[in-house]
């Protein structure tokens, strides 16, 4: 009697999955989204155990204790740093659970296999291939593992081409022999050849874009395995979370002014720079930035009245959120009126720079979408840069010959006087030199992100 109720079950989930991914839309309702999201995959999972059709419970407890146990680590040992390479590993073991399933059925099914299932399960195949083994390209890129530059050879789309075609030609040939399930695993294969393929040739800084559209993937993916299954359950969270990735990636490339196109295909990026040795103090001149130490700089924050915070990755990869939000509470003890202006790419993922900060506990309503603030920086006292770069430089808007003309940046040279605190001058993921740090009204303090600032907390707390 109760499989008469599963589908209800099952729609109901559904339906608590696409609330909680609206509540997701605003920091506000973030974590009841998150909740939400979270019982209705409780609820999928306990009906789906509940159900006639399942026989064994060995093999299904052995992947929940190993899938939840591997889960709590991660949750508490992965930096908010390394959240896009989590991501990526997640969105790679959702691909391969759905290339897994699709194997399942047609060991099941064959030879009783109909024309729909079978393009569905060509599609399984192909989509959950390319999104674990690019996946896990974006995951060793991001991590360091392999090098950060676009991977680049003569023929390289002309190959993808062909493969693409090979897969179509094999398609059409199952159809007309359902049984052949060598040419299935022959699919398969040739799908995780192309998810390396598709992947190499993008260069690190655009490996969060990556990231997104395979989150797409796995997204169809899920759908397509659904298809093949029948659960309506895994269709809809599948088409979901295949929506919800293509937003993101447009989200993103709107972000840096780029097509995907230019993504996927432009070769774009360089190698991630190492730190450098911190310059010496210089007062400026031909070519060069002017320097200015901790205590001068401190003299400006107490000098000015409005100040705006500007971070970057680099603030994330010093792990400097706690001590930003004690030196932004100073200010505002102090009278000054302090504002965070959040660029869409500021971190390695839309929203991501926004976690991190609400992590320090950094009050929401001073966080600014760049939209929102760039009108302000004319009228700010000083602006204070913390480990951004590319996102800051004007050349996006006054050098058409710059790899990131027309990129929307921050308008932080507009204001009174600057602060950029930076490690050395490496350009950044976009390999230019950034015209703002040699501007006259522009200083650089060099060092560490979380110790400068520390430095800047103390001398404002007159310690």
């Amino acid at each position: 009697m109760f499989s008469d109720y599963i589908d209800i079950f099952y729609m109901t989930a559904a339906a608590l999955f696409i609330f909680g991914l609206k509540y997701m839309n605003h920091p506000d309702t973030a974590r009841k989204g998150n909740l939400l999201s979270a019982g209705a995959m409780l609820m999928a999972i306990l009906v789906t155990l509940l159900d006639h059709e399942v026989v064994s419970y060995g093999m299904i407890v052995a992947g929940l204790v190993v899938g939840g146990v591997a889960g709590v680590v991660w949750a508490r040992i992965v930096k908010m740093t390394d959240m896009p390479q989590m991501v990526a590993i997640f969105n790679g073991f959702g691909g391969l659970a759905s290339w897994l399933v699709a194997y399942s059925e047609i060991s099941r099914l064959t030879p009783n296999l109909d024309h729909f299932t079978t393009v569905v399960l060509v599609l399984a195949l192909l989509i959950g291939g390319v999104t674990f083994s690019g996946s896990m390209v974006a995951f060793a890129k991001l991590q360091g593992l392999v090098g950060g530059a676009p991977t680049l050879f003569k023929g390289q789309h002309l190959l993808n081409a062909i493969l693409g075609v090979v897969v179509l030609a094999l398609g059409a040939v199952l159809l007309a022999s359902p049984g052949a399930w060598p040419l299935f695993v022959l699919v398969g294969l040739i799908a995780l050849l192309l998810g390396v393929l598709l992947t190499i040739p993008i260069g690190g800084a655009d490996m969060p874009v990556v990231i997104s559209l395979l989150n797409s993937y796995s997204g169809l993916a899920v759908a397509m395995t659904g298809l093949v299954l029948s659960s309506p359950v895994l269709i809809t969270v599948g088409s979901l979370v295949g929506a919800a990735g293509l937003i993101l990636t447009k989200v993103m490339c709107d972000g840096m002014n780029r097509s995907l196109t230019n993504v996927l295909f432009g070769g774009f990026g360089t190698e991630a720079a190492e730190p450098g040795e911190v310059p010496v103090a210089a007062e400026g001149g031909e070519g060069q930035p002017k320097s200015a130490t901790v205590d001068e700089a401190v003299a400006m924050m107490k000098a000015a009245k409005s100040v705006i915070i500007v971070p970057g990755y680099g603030l994330a990869a010093a792990q400097a959120q706690h001590a930003v939000r004690e030196m932004g509470d100073l200010l505002a003890k102090n009278g000054t009126t302090v504002k965070y202006a959040i660029h869409p790419v500021a971190g390695r993922m839309p929203g991501h720079m926004n976690v991190l900060l609400a992590e320090a506990n950094v009050p929401y309503p001073q966080l600014f979408d760049m939209d929102d603030i760039n009108d302000e920086f004319e009228e700010t006292d000083l602006s204070i840069v913390i480990g951004a770069n590319d996102v800051v430089n004007p050349a996006a808007k006054t050098n058409p010959s710059s790899p990131i003309y027309g990129m929307p940046v921050l308008d932080v040279e507009k204001s009174k006087q600057v602060i950029v605190l930076k490690r050395s001058m490496n350009p950044g993921f976009a390999g230019i030199e950034n015209e703002l740090f040699l501007m006259d009204n522009t200083v650089m303090v060099f060092g560490d992100a979380k110790e400068t600032v520390n430095g800047f907390v103390t001398g404002l707390a007159g310690k």
